[in-house]
């Protein structure tokens, strides 16, 4: 007989010991958490706050804090108000907030700023919020005479200012969605309830946002600019709270500062609202003009509307006719105005992310494809073209077709200046006509012409045929022929193969529209991760992104780990030869997971020399670093003083010049690229339309910081 010995259980005391002991552990990573965690435990039994209401206690002005309490004498309980819920669930949720925001921000901040932030922020919020209700109730203001005889309990106040605070080191996009929805739970809170906790969450933001990265110590971190997708994003999630409160006001209303919230809407009228609201809200999520400008149309009349009842409420209570007007409504009426309102100004500042045409124009702009971008690609495949001309293919383009044979010119206008991108993709023996044609249209349109970023070959064809030019950047291109990454030069990019070895990280060389969308969602967040936290907005022209990549004929580049996490990501453009042939690749994103493999650019780079040159391709361009020269050029002139002045100026924000230097260890050899030009009365509104072309976006007001910087 065959005796099986039972398995091996933990006792339970030593599970009980194990678990205290991680309790502990966590405790003094977090003790300001876990301090203030077992405080409110222990206010909250002895007062039994997590079972009954306190405010209903004979003795809950001593404890709770309010205007009443103040007037009672018992200003302590400004100090204990935060210890015990008013009410049993606000007791619970008042132990989840400080576990999740309180944990959180202590671990962001440190525990000496997080107490000094969750008590200051909790005592000055309250006192605050009671002397303003207290100063309100003399306008007889039903809402504030009802506050002012209520009583309140809580630690929110002071859990939203720790929050706010950190959310000043968080990295983009996180940093803007936190504080949207900080804001947002807010100012919902303060126009549909108008609590005590309300109003002091209110003053808590108003202080802790503008002041967050001072108080936080994060330094001098861009504040960022969200992308296209956080535009759409944050008006489509807009669209969907506001279409959720009008539910709820149907379901569930409530008394707040205007009045009370039932609705005297209908079912029906309510859900063909709610209906509209969420087709807006796919609409602006997709970045749809028409979905764009149908919630100008709303969020326009709304504010009106909400304008003319605010107008005629104001002017009946100068004019004491306030017994004349009926206020059904109002408090519904007016909140959902204000929110329609901060919509609308959305929707305008960011309308440059919703310009996606309707199906119909996007069927049309197919059919005549042949005349945009897939005209540029067919005139590669039969030219050939520069490291640049990949470019031309990118939709933001407009294009001169050049006689029979296929040639295209791509270019853009700005400022009033038609800004060609690189060579006319033409053959060698029509550079000349491709130059003469596209100034010839340009000055028939009334536009300055220009060529960026063009080869030396152009830019000597122009200078035969009367043009000006000036060098504004290098290539720096990477011989494959004959390629090995040996001796003392080549010690970074060995090392970053030995780091990525030890770290279990591989590379990948992929078609990014083939993986599947998990690989997608962790490129787009890497890629949103890196603009959000540059201090302008998202710079285009010869920059492209996450949408470029996403070519079927654009290589791209992964960094991947054992348990699949992408922790750098680059793409290549493919160079044409004529007929067809692709005879190298020029880099073009470039980006890393900011808490991820440090090394991994100068692996991928490494790791795709060696994949391209085992596929036969003659070179790699890890491109023009816009604005970044090697070194000065000489006899330079005013568009060239002013091209380096910006690059300086840039610098803190897109390091152009740091990232030329970095690609200075791939051992590349320099190509210059040029400006071509008509004359020197052409550079002022040149170098306006090339800086208008790298940023569109670019408001005055960052313009105007980047100059003070």
């Amino acid at each position: 007989m065959t005796v099986t010995a039972p398995p091996e259980t933990t006792p339970a005391p030593a599970r009980t010991r194990s678990a205290a002991a991680r309790a502990l552990a966590v405790a003094r990573r977090r003790p300001v958490t876990a301090v203030t965690l077992l405080l409110l435990v222990v206010a909250d039994v002895a007062t039994g706050a997590f079972w009954s209401p306190v405010t209903d206690r004979s003795w809950g002005d001593a404890i709770a804090h309010g205007v009443p309490s103040i007037a009672a004498g018992h200003p302590w309980t400004v100090l204990t108000g935060a210890l015990v819920g008013a009410h049993p669930v606000g007791a619970w949720v008042g132990l989840v907030l400080v576990a999740l925001g309180v944990g959180w921000g202590e671990g962001r901040l440190g525990p000496r700023r997080t107490a000094v932030l969750l008590v200051v922020g909790q005592v000055a919020a309250v006192a605050v919020t009671l002397a303003l209700v207290a100063a309100l109730v003399a306008t007889g203001w039903v809402w504030a005479v009802g506050l002012a005889g209520a009583l309140a309990g809580g630690i929110s106040p002071g859990v939203f200012a720790v929050v706010a605070v950190a959310s000043a080191t968080l990295a983009a996009p996180w940093r803007l969605r936190l504080r949207l929805v900080l804001v947002g739970v807010t100012v919902v809170g303060l126009l549909f309830l108008g609590h005590l906790a309300d109003v002091a969450h209110v003053l808590v933001l108003a202080v802790a946002l503008p002041l967050g990265r001072r108080i936080a110590g994060a330094g001098e971190v861009p504040t960022g600019h969200p992308g296209r997708r956080e535009w759409r994003l944050v008006a489509a999630v807009g669209l969907l709270v506001i279409a959720a409160i009008r539910v709820l006001t149907l379901v569930v209303p409530v008394v707040g500062p205007l009045g009370n919230t039932a609705s005297d809407s209908t079912v029906a009228e309510t859900a063909i609202s709610v209906v509209v609201s969420l087709l807006l809200a796919e609409g602006l999520r997709r970045g749809r003009r028409l979905a764009w400008v149908l919630g100008l149309v709303l969020g326009g009349l709304y504010a009106l509307l909400g304008l003319f009842v605010i107008g005629a409420v104001v002017f009946a209570q100068l004019t004491d006719q306030m017994d004349q007007i009926e206020l059904v409504g109002l408090a519904v009426f007016v909140p959902n105005a204000v929110l329609w309102s901060a919509l609308l100004v959305w929707l305008v500042v960011g309308r440059h992310a919703f310009a996606v045409p309707s199906r119909r124009r996007l069927r049309r702009r197919e059919r005549d494809a042949r005349t945009g971008p897939e005209a540029a690609r067919d005139a590669l495949h039969r030219h050939g073209g520069s490291t640049l001309s990949w470019m031309t293919t990118w939709p933001e383009n407009r294009y001169l077709r050049h006689g029979t044979d296929g040639g295209v010119t791509a270019y853009r206008v700005h400022a009033g200046v038609a800004v060609a991108l690189g060579d006319p993709i033409v053959a060698p023996a029509d550079r000349a006509a491709a130059l003469e044609d596209f100034r010839a249209m340009a000055e028939r349109a009334g536009w300055v012409p220009c060529l960026f970023s063009t080869t030396a070959e152009l830019a000597e064809q122009a200078r035969a045929d009367g043009w000006r030019t000036l060098q504004v950047a290098e290539d720096t291109l990477i011989d494959l022929d004959g390629l090995e990454f040996k001796g003392k030069p080549w010690q970074n990019v060995r090392s970053a193969f030995n780091r990525a070895g030890k770290a279990g990280i591989t590379h990948r060389m992929v078609r990014l529209d083939e993986e599947p969308r998990a690989v997608v969602a962790q490129v787009r967040a890497i890629s949103e991760e890196w603009v959000g936290d540059k201090g302008l907005p998202e710079m285009g022209f010869t920059l492209g992104g996450l949408e470029e990549a996403l070519d079927p004929e654009v290589g791209t580049e992964l960094a991947v780990d054992a348990e699949g996490t992408i922790h750098g990501v680059t793409s290549w453009l493919p160079v044409y030869g004529p007929g067809g042939v692709v005879v190298g690749w020029t880099l073009d994103v470039m980006r890393r997971r900011q808490d991820g493999f440090r090394a991994v650019v100068e692996y991928l780079i490494a790791s795709a020399c060696l994949t391209f040159q085992e596929e036969g391709a003659q070179f790699l361009s890890l491109s023009g670093a816009p604005l970044a020269r090697t070194e000065e050029a000489e006899g330079a002139d005013v568009l060239d003083r002013v091209l380096d002045r910006m690059g300086a100026l840039l610098e803190p924000y897109y390091g152009f010049r740091s990232l030329h230097q970095f690609k200075a260890k791939f051992q590349p050899r320099y190509a210059p690229m040029f400006l071509v030009h008509r004359d020197e009365a052409d550079l002022p509104r040149v170098g306006l339309g090339i800086g208008r072309a790298y940023l569109p976006d670019a408001g005055g007001r960052d313009l105007v910081a980047l100059v003070r910087s």
